[in-house]
Parts: structure tokens; sequence; C-alpha cells
């Protein structure tokens, strides 16, 4: 159905968000383990991949590495030969932790510990991480809802309901707002509305401008959302993402570079930044949700290096955030909202 009628279900297909688990003090057979069981967890809330441990979701940590600094701050040694320590200030880590036990010092209580041996032990851990996770799981449903329906949406405000209550809310040009505990069935049951006045975001909801919706949803997507030309023309760098910098991948920070410098096609970026096509795709997917990179040269970043023609054919229009390659030379894009996001802070210092 058309998105927005009023009175109308949307059918959708259910999709789960990819979190990151950061692993601290495990060796590389440890962490191997654990990437294999983790793909044998199912959470129903969640899917969960090993990462880093900078810019992961969750964290953790082998117990029998860990020493207690004082000042609530935390030393994990490295597992590895070649390993470096990770430091913990507890105050500032923003993001669930847990400690495999039993734990090598007594100064250090866990909110979270789990035995490694057990897989009924990981799994408890990880749907408790997946509920303090639940306002971001939220958002990742908002967003892989709009993005289902991307070809029906147009300017303005919306609002999301089941059974009388309220999903969420969304400005095609501004904020979001979503319920936290809404999932993905609550979503395939939504009715959709148009607003024609300004909607007030309930203060409990969890809040994102629409780049930082869909630069969450990119990062965290099992799909392949780039558009399909991004992958054939040339690439340009349109701006720096007005995102905190924490939230960038080195690779991210890579291809923003090598942009900068020289515009360069999908199969030329791969090879001067060694990364295969799945990455490269999900990083230049987020840069284009925020209005980082574009295909449009009349976008691109003052004054260029070179002059480029214009694709002959830029697609449809679409509204998502960037909108950048698809919106005619002749029109304004959507003005951009600058808001902080809700992310994991970074570790201390090593």
């Amino acid at each position: 159905m058309a998105f927005g009628v009023e009175g109308r279900r949307n059918s959708m297909t259910i999709e789960l968000p990819i979190f990151r688990l950061g692993l601290a003090g495990f060796s590389a057979e440890q962490q191997a383990e654990l990437g294999v069981a983790l793909q044998d967890m199912a959470t129903g809330a969640s899917v969960w991949q090993v990462s880093e441990v900078d810019g992961a979701d969750a964290v953790w940590i082998n117990g029998a590495r860990v020493e207690w600094l004082g000042d609530d701050r935390l030393r994990v040694g490295s597992g590895t030969p070649a390993g470096r320590a990770v430091q913990l200030h507890l105050p500032d880590v923003g993001r669930p932790v847990a400690v495999t036990r039993p734990v090598a010092c007594t100064e250090f209580k866990p909110l979270y510990s789990f035995d490694i041996a057990s897989p009924a032990s990981m799994e408890a851990v990880l749907a408790r991480f997946d509920a303090w996770l639940a306002p971001l799981a939220a958002q990742f449903c908002l967003a892989s809802h709009i993005v289902e329906h991307q070809t029906a949406l147009g300017s303005g405000v919306f609002d999301a309901s089941r059974d009388g209550t309220l999903l969420a809310v969304v400005n095609m040009q501004g904020e979001t707002g979503v319920l936290p505990s809404a999932g993905p069935a609550d979503f395939e049951e939504a009715v959709w509305r148009r607003r024609t006045e300004a909607a007030e975001i309930p203060e409990q909801f969890a809040r994102a401008s629409l780049a930082q919706l869909m630069w969450q949803y990119a990062v965290r997507t099992h799909r392949d959302v780039l558009p399909k030309h991004y992958r054939t023309g040339l690439l340009y760098f349109r701006r720096p993402p007005r995102l905190p910098q924490r939230m960038l991948s080195d690779s991210q920070l890579l291809l923003m570079r090598e942009l900068a410098f020289e515009p360069a096609t999908f199969e030329t970026l791969g090879r001067r930044c060694e990364l295969d096509e799945l990455r490269l795709a999900r990083d230049l997917a987020a840069l284009y949700f925020v209005g980082t990179i574009t295909s449009n040269p009349r976008r691109a970043a003052k004054p260029p290096r070179r002059a480029y023609e214009p694709e002959a054919n830029p697609g449809p229009h679409s509204c998502l955030p960037s909108g950048l390659d698809s919106v005619p030379s002749h029109e304004t894009p959507a003005r951009d909202v600058a808001h902080d996001l809700t992310a994991p802070a970074p570790l201390g210092p090593r």
C-alpha cells in the first residue's frame, strides 16, 4: 500500500538489527570460538557479531585479565601477544558490559557476568543486552520500515500507531521519535497517517534526526541499501557528516579522505582503500544517508578539483535524508538538522 494512507496497514519484511559485540582480554582462539557461538544464538530481538571494542554496542570482558585501578577505572590485559590492554572509566562507558566468571579482582562488581563455557549463560546475558539496547532496536525497526516504503514517501510529517498506541512520529525534514519498546511486529501491523499539523514527539520516545536514524540503520542492516547508480558512476565528497567522530569507523574516514582528494568510482575506491565489496557498500551507504557523499557533481564540495558532467540518469526522487543524487540540480535539498546521537562512549586511554 502507499505509505501514509490513513486506516490501512503496511506489509513488510521483518528485519533484525546487527549489534556489534567487542571482546576484551580474550585469546585469538577464544575470540574465534565466541564468534562461532554467537552465530548459533538467537535472542529473537537482534543479531550479534564480534567486532572491535571501539565502537561496539556492548562489550564482553575476560574476567581473568581484569585489574582494578581505582577511581572507577578498570584495566583489561590483552589476550593476544601483540594486542593492547584496554582501560575503561566505568561511568563513561555508556554501553552494557559483561564479564566472565570468575573475576580476578574483588574490587570490581560487574552488573552482568556469565560462564563462557555455558551457551545458556551467554544467551541470557545477550538477552539482557537486547533489553538495554531496545531504544536503538526500535529506531532500527522504524528506519527499516521507511526504507521498505521509500518509493511512496513524500515530504511532510507522519505518525504510526498500532491498535491505538502511538509508535513513531517522523518529520521527513527534521526529527523522528519512536516508542523505545516498539519491535518489528509492531511496525508490521502499524497504521500510518500523514499529519497536517506539526507533530509533538512524546517525551519518552527515543529521538534522532532522520539522517541519524538512517545512519544507525545503514551500519546495522543485512540489506544492500546503497543506490545502484553509486556502483557505476563517479562519487564525490560533499561535506563532513554531522555526527560525532567516534561514530565513524576507520574505513569510513578513509573513504571520506579519498573522495575529498579526488572523485572516484565504486570499483576504484575499493582498490584504493583495500575494502571488499560488502564492506565498501555498507560504508558508502552510511555516508550517503547523512549527505557526506553524492553522485551529483553540482553538489560536490567546492571548489571541485575537476569538472565532470552530471549523470545522465540520476534516478528517482527520494525523500531519504541524503537525497543528493536523486534531487534535480534546480531543486533545493532538504534542510539538515544537527543533533547529537546517543551512542557508545569511547573507551579510556590505553
